[in-house]
C-alpha cells in the first residue's frame, strides 16, 4: 500500500505490546487439549483466554495483510461447533511480511490480546487477536473455509443491543445474539471469511482505497442509491465497508448507486475508522450505477437565492479554484448570496501569522468570472490567529460573496474578530450595528471555533439578514459501532451551546421586527433531527428548511455509507409563510470518489 493508505491502516490493527512472530515448517503432534478458535473467540466480545498463552491453536490461513504496521494473517477452523454465537476465525498480529502463505495449516502459539483500535478512550470494540506468535506449518495448499455469505436475510434490522448499565453501557459483556441485532451478528463472524453479492455502493472509494456496500438495497434507499440516515434509531444494519488485501492501486473507484458485482470475499476485520470491514482476498467488480452531478434551477427574477457551501480547507495553493467556480456558477445557478465555509488564509495551513484571506477568495471571485459567472463582490472578518480552530495555521473562517447587480450589502463598521454585532431599530424595522459583524464571538461556545457571521443585504428594497455559521465538528463521539450502546456524543455539548447563541440573536433580531426576514445557513455539523436543530429553533425562531424535502433526499454528506444532512440553511417564520419558497441539496460532491469537498451545497430559494 502507499504511504498515505498504510499511515492509516496502521492504526487499525497494531498493539504496541506485540512483537513478530516466527514461523517453523515442522510437523509436530497437535495437542489434544489445545484450545479451538471458537474457545478462544467465546459467546461475547471479549475472549475468555484474554491475557493468557495459548499453544498449537489450529486453522488454516485465509487472509494475509502485508501493508503497514498492521501486518499478520487470519486463521480459521474448518471444523466448526455448533454455537452461531462464536467465531472460528482469529487474526494473528505479526508486525512484520508473514512467511506464511493461503491455506497453509498451521498451529500458532502466543497470548490472545484483545486490542482496541484507537485506543480505549476511543469507545471502540475490540479485536481478539494472538500476538507474540510462533507459527508452524503443518501442511499447505489447503483449500480454504466455505465464506459465510452475508446478506440482507442474514442480517439483522436491529443495529445493536442497549448496553449494560452496571458497565457504563458496554455491550462486551453481553452474551452475543446474532440472530436479533447487526453488531452481534458481525462479532460471531470476526476474522471469519465471508462474503457479499452483487452489492450497492452507497459511500464512494476514498482516499484510503475503501468504500462503503449495504447488503440490504431497500433499508432507508433514496433515489440516487444511497442509504439515509434519518434518526438516532436509524443504523442501517446493512452497510459493511470493504477494503482490499491486494495493492491500492487495484482498488476500483466507485460512486454511491454504482454495484459491486459478482462475489468480494475475505476475512471479517474491525478497525478504527469504520468498524466491521470486509478486507478482500477476491474483489468484485464495480458495475457504473450512472450518477451525475445534478444542477439546480436558475433563481427567477423576483426570487432571492442564498447558498451555503464548505470548499473544504481552500487557499491560494490548491487546484480546485476552477472546479468551485463551474460548481458555483453551473450546478449552483449563480445564486445571489453565497456563504462559504473553511475559507482558509491567504498563506494556507502555514502557520505564519497570516490571518487576511482576500487572496483566497480574490482567486475563487475570478475562477467564477472565468467560467462565466458574475464578478461576486464580498465580504469578511478576519478571525484572530490561531483562535477559530480548523486545520492549525489555516484559520478557516466563513465569508459571504454576492452578486452586486442583483443584492446590495449594507455597511456598517465596527466589527471585527471579537466585537460582537447587535441589534438596533430603524425606521422600517431592524438593522445591525456591525455590518459584517460577528455573533457573540466572546461567548465560551465559541471557544476554537468558527464564529458566525452577520450581513444585512438589501434585495429589491427589501432588508435580509443572513448570518453564517460552521459549528464545531464531531471530532470525539464515539463511532455507530462503539462498544458503548448508544455511543456518547459529547461533542453535541458545543454545538448546544453555539445554537442556543444563535437562536438568542435571531430573537434579537425578531424583536424588534417580527416580520423580519432571517437566513441562518451553513456548515451545521449536525442532523435536521439533533438537538443542535432543535435548540436552533427554539420557540419558533428559525426552521430548517431541508425538511421540506422528501425524507429520502435530506442529505449534504455521506459518511461510513450514511447519507445524512451536515449542512442546513434555517429561515425565519416570514420567510417560511411566505410564498415560493424553493430548497435543493444539490447533490455534487459527497456521493463520488473524484469529490472537490466532501460537503453538498444547499441553496434556498424565496420572495422577500
Amino acid at each position: 500500500m502507499p504511504s498515505k493508505s498504510s499511515a492509516r491502516l496502521a492504526a487499525l490493527t497494531v498493539a504496541a505490546v506485540c512483537c513478530a512472530s516466527t514461523v517453523v515448517a515442522v510437523s509436530p503432534a497437535h495437542a489434544d487439549d489445545a484450545p479451538r478458535i471458537h474457545d478462544i473467540q467465546g459467546t461475547t466480545r471479549l475472549s475468555p483466554y484474554a491475557g493468557q498463552q495459548v499453544t498449537d491453536v489450529a486453522g488454516i490461513v485465509t487472509g494475509i495483510r502485508v501493508y503497514g504496521s498492521s501486518r499478520g494473517f487470519w486463521i480459521q477452523d474448518p471444523r466448526p461447533d455448533s454455537d452461531p454465537a462464536t467465531s472460528e476465525g482469529v487474526f494473528v498480529y505479526t508486525g512484520s511480511t508473514p512467511t506464511v502463505s493461503l491455506g497453509d495449516e498451521v498451529t500458532v502459539s502466543g497470548t490472545v490480546t484483545e486490542y482496541v483500535p484507537g485506543g480505549t478512550s476511543s469507545g471502540n470494540q475490540s479485536l481478539t487477536e494472538i500476538t507474540k506468535a510462533t507459527a508452524t506449518v503443518v501442511s499447505t495448499g489447503n483449500e480454504l473455509p466455505e465464506a459465510v455469505k452475508v446478506g440482507g436475510r442474514s442480517v439483522p434490522a436491529a443495529y445493536a443491543p442497549e448496553g449494560d448499565e452496571a458497565e457504563g453501557g458496554s455491550i462486551n459483556g453481553l452474551t452475543l445474539r446474532p440472530e436479533s441485532y447487526a453488531l452481534d451478528y458481525y462479532e460471531s463472524l470476526e476474522g471469519m471469511v465471508v462474503r457479499v453479492d452483487d452489492a450497492r455502493v452507497v459511500g464512494a472509494t476514498d482516499p484510503y482505497s475503501e468504500l462503503w456496500v449495504t447488503v440490504k438495497p431497500r433499508q432507508h434507499d433514496n433515489r440516487r442509491g444511497g442509504t439515509v440516515y434519518g434518526s438516532y434509531s436509524s443504523q442501517n444494519s446493512g452497510r459493511l465497508q470493504i477494503q482490499s488485501l491486494a495493492s491500492s492501486a487495484d482498488f476500483p473507484d466507485a460512486n454511491v448507486g454504482d454495484r459491486l458485482a459478482g462475489t468480494t470475499s475475505g476475512p471479517l476485520d474491525y478497525s478504527q475508522y469504520g468498524g466491521y470491514t470486509l478486507v478482500a482476498n477476491d474483489l468484485g467488480e464495480i458495475e457504473d450505477g450512472g450518477l451525475e452531478r445534478e444542477t439546480t434551477r436558475a433563481q427567477r427574477s423576483g426570487e432571492l437565492a442564498v447558498a451555503t457551501y464548505n470548499v473544504e480547507n481552500l487557499d491560494p495553493s490548491d487546484d480546485t479554484f476552477a472546479a468551485h467556480a463551474e460548481a458555483i456558477v453551473e450546478n449552483l445557478a449563480a445564486p445571489d448570496i453565497v456563504s462559504l465555509e473553511e475559507i482558509q488564509d491567504n498563506s494556507g495551513s502555514t502557520d505564519d501569522g497570516t490571518v487576511a484571506a482576500d487572496e483566497t477568495v480574490g482567486a475563487l471571485i475570478d475562477a467564477i468570472v472565468a467560467a462565466g459567472g458574475p464578478r461576486y463582490d464580498w465580504r469578511g472578518i478576519d478571525p484572530a490567529d490561531k483562535a477559530d480552530g480548523g486545520q492549525p495555521g489555516g484559520n478557516i473562517r466563513t465569508v459571504f460573496l454576492f452578486n452586486p447587480d442583483r443584492v446590495s450589502f449594507t455597511d456598517r463598521p465596527g466589527g471585527d474578530a471579537t466585537t460582537a454585532t447587535g441589534v438596533t431599530k430603524v425606521p422600517g424595522g431592524a438593522a445591525l450595528t456591525a455590518s459584517p459583524g460577528r455573533v457573540d464571538p466572546e461567548n465560551a461556545a465559541w471557544e476554537s471555533s468558527r464564529k458566525p457571521l452577520a450581513g444585512e443585504f438589501v434585495f429589491r428594497g427589501r432588508t435580509v439578514f443572513v448570518v453564517g455559521n460552521h459549528f464545531a465538528s464531531k471530532g470525539g463521539d464515539q463511532a455507530l459501532s462503539s462498544q458503548y450502546q448508544p455511543p456518547a456524543r459529547d461533542s453535541e455539548e458545543q454545538r448546544h451551546l453555539q445554537a442556543t447563541s444563535v437562536n438568542a440573536f435571531v430573537k434579537e433580531i425578531l424583536a424588534v421586527d417580527k416580520h423580519a426576514d432571517v437566513v441562518v445557513l451553513g456548515d451545521i455539523n449536525d442532523f435536521e433531527f439533533s438537538e443542535t436543530a432543535r435548540l436552533l429553533e427554539a420557540d419558533g425562531a428559525l426552521w430548517s428548511a431541508v425538511k421540506s424535502l422528501p425524507r429520502g433526499d435530506r442529505y449534504s454528506y455521506v459518511y461510513q455509507g450514511n447519507s445524512q444532512v451536515l449542512d442546513q440553511i434555517l429561515v425565519s417564520p416570514s420567510i417560511r409563510r411566505g410564498s415560493g419558497l424553493s430548497y435543493d441539496s444539490v447533490h455534487i460532491n459527497a456521493e463520488f470518489h473524484d469529490q472537490i469537498s466532501d460537503h453538498d451545497p444547499q441553496v434556498v430559494r424565496f420572495r422577500p
